[in-house]
């Protein structure tokens, strides 16, 4: 078993936000995760910060887990699955938050197995002119890409530093586009420069078009919420 494929210990711990399942170190943590928000002091929110209701006796203010606002029940009555932040079970969210929760459902439920799962690709380092056919995908724990074939890579998925889509099928007047590839840059561990990889699909109908161009795009939404990570 590889190093990036070892597991990683959990434990379970409670917030004010709900019950949480989360690596025991923190470098072991999901390159996607986000971390909980403060809340707003209750003493700062008199009224509800999206429709302005008066809090009193009757109206309770909750807050949201995901922004840590504080609303009043109607504005943030809906419980979401939220997997950015590892909890167990459905949390309160406000309307907006609740909105960009279900989304990124579709990556951890559909998504993320089709990158752990893996596709097939020419990879080409650097500014090398031979590429080398191998198997892409996601380690389980998600913190590693796996490169398998006659030579192999684990490219740390926080040190990635740039992923570029490669398309074709544009047209001047719009048009549906395919990805047929990528070019990805990343820090190797004890250097400060950047190493270049580019992934292209096969042209052989037998390496499954359809399998990495569906790759590429999940990889594609990773990517958006890896950086949303580092942007908290």
């Amino acid at each position: 078993m590889s190093g990036c494929e070892a597991c990683d210990a959990k434990k379970l711990v409670r917030s004010p936000s709900g019950l949480r399942m989360v690596p025991e170190l923190r470098s072991a943590r999901s390159p996607f995760g986000l971390d909980e928000p403060p809340w707003v002091p209750d003493k700062e929110c008199p009224r509800c910060m999206q429709c302005d209701t008066k809090f009193d006796f009757i109206t309770r203010k909750h807050h949201c887990r995901r922004c840590g606002k504080c609303f009043c029940d109607k504005c943030c009555s809906k419980k979401v699955p939220l997997p950015r932040m590892c909890f167990v079970d459905p949390v309160r969210q406000c309307a907006e938050c609740a909105l960009i929760s279900q989304k990124e459902t579709e990556f951890y439920d559909k998504q993320l197995k089709v990158l752990m799962n893996g596709a097939t690709f020419f990879v080409t380092l650097g500014t090398s002119d031979k590429s080398e056919l191998m198997v892409c995908r996601l380690s389980n724990n998600q913190r590693y890409l796996v490169l398998d074939g006659d030579s192999h890579y684990e490219i740390e998925i926080v040190q990635i530093s740039t992923v570029q889509i490669l398309t074709e099928g544009f047209t001047p007047g719009g048009g549906n586009t395919r990805a047929i590839g990528m070019v990805l840059q990343y820090k190797v561990a004890g250097s400060k420069e950047l190493t270049q990889m580019k992934f292209t699909a096969g042209e052989d109908l037998s390496y499954n078009k359809k399998l990495s161009a569906s790759w590429l795009a999940a990889m594609h939404k990773a990517t958006k919420l890896l950086y949303e990570s580092r942007d908290q």
